[in-house]
């Protein structure tokens, strides 16, 4: 009897161990689990870039010498753990955390990689060289840029970019959309129009962009220059003759002149005939658009109307009457200018003439917290 009476207060000596483990088992998961999610010690969100190569350890140093977390040894323990049993990773980067981000708020983070978006909006009508400028301009990209693209050869839109993404890839991927949008809009070109090819379309489509700010009158502008095409017309229009003297610089820092109108350069279309050799700025979806499917007009004129639009006229009559109101509206002075400036107010052959739009200043960049 007296064995199994110490048999059985040895068990119950086990199971009370085991009890006890259990217990302080529960409570140490509790703690781990309250200790995780428990919020850390930002007062205010923070961005933080951590170093490229850093491992596991140095990650967790970093971030408790930037405040984001108040000790290294729990991070890094959940960290190897969840590399172990789930195969997640922590990638450096750029990253903003917000105010009382937990370890396990950061843990999470880090594992998506949940990097700090930048957007970089390029506008339509920008040559390429401006665009260049732009991205040389942003100190969140990285590197050099090769080569300035081919003009028109870029799709001017908004991108969505992390700290230390590649000038070059940018470009790369802003060329890679323009080729992905014109497969399908060259399809769409007719063999019986006078628009033929990727670059005739590019190259028209690109003065339209120039040509005018107002949306609804891409389509207009669009059939002006085709309806010019079509009868063998020069399109004289004054953006080209710009970049023909300033070429990627973009803007002109005086008034066209007369003897500007008479040079002879390749993209002078008060000189020669049909479109100029190629692009005179990126075109954006809505001038391509424009000039696949323009207005059904006869129009062959246009002149400002002195509210930021255009005049348009099928005839030379009509053409001089909307210049004649123009100049009522803008001041004799204004429409002539001196006398070696090119006036939009005297019809000496049947031109398109129209001030070069303002281009849209560019929105300020703005992150993107994950």
């Amino acid at each position: 009897m007296r064995r199994k009476g110490g048999f059985l207060r040895a068990m119950g000596r086990v199971v009370a161990f085991i009890f006890v483990l259990g217990v302080l088992g529960i409570m140490a998961f509790v703690w781990v689990g309250l200790s995780l999610t428990a919020p850390g010690p930002l007062t205010d969100k923070k961005i933080v870039q951590i170093p490229r190569g850093d491992d596991r350890a140095a990650m967790a140093a970093f971030l408790q010498e930037q405040g984001v977390i108040s000790g290294t040894r729990l991070f890094s323990a959940t960290a190897a753990i969840d590399e172990q049993l789930r195969h997640v990773h922590l990638k450096t980067g750029e990253y903003e955390f917000a105010a009382g981000a937990s370890i396990a708020d950061v843990i999470a983070a880090l594992s998506r990689g949940d990097f700090v978006k930048y957007k970089i909006t390029i506008p339509e009508g920008w040559t390429s060289q401006m665009v260049v400028n732009r991205l040389n301009d942003q100190e969140e990209l990285d590197g050099p840029v090769s080569a300035v693209p081919a003009e028109g050869s870029l799709l001017p839109e908004t991108y969505i970019v992390t700290r230390g993404y590649p000038r070059d890839k940018l470009l790369a991927d802003m060329a890679s959309a323009q080729d992905k949008l014109m497969e399908g809009e060259v399809a769409r070109l007719s063999p019986e129009g006078v628009i033929k090819t990727k670059t005739e379309l590019l190259t028209l489509a690109s003065i339209v962009e120039k040509e005018t700010g107002v949306a609804d009158e891409r389509p207009l502008v669009a059939a002006v220059f085709l309806n010019r095409l079509k009868q063998h017309m020069r399109l004289q229009s004054d953006p080209t003759v710009i970049y023909g003297i300033v070429g990627g610089k973009g803007k002109l820092d005086h008034p066209i002149t007369r003897d500007e109108l008479d040079g002879e350069t390749a993209y002078n279309t008060y000189v020669i005939d049909g479109l100029p050799p190629g692009p005179i700025a990126n075109p954006g979806k809505a001038a391509i658009e424009a000039v696949l499917n323009p207005a059904n007009v006869s129009y062959i004129y246009f002149v400002a109307n002195g509210s930021g639009g255009h005049a348009f006229a099928s005839t030379l009559d009509e053409h001089n009457a909307n210049v004649k109101k123009w100049r009522a509206l803008s001041g004799t002075a204004d429409a002539a200018g001196a006398s070696k400036t090119a006036p939009l107010s005297t019809v000496v052959a049947p031109p398109v003439q129209s001030p070069a739009p303002k281009l849209p200043k560019p929105p300020v960049k703005k992150i993107i917290t994950p």
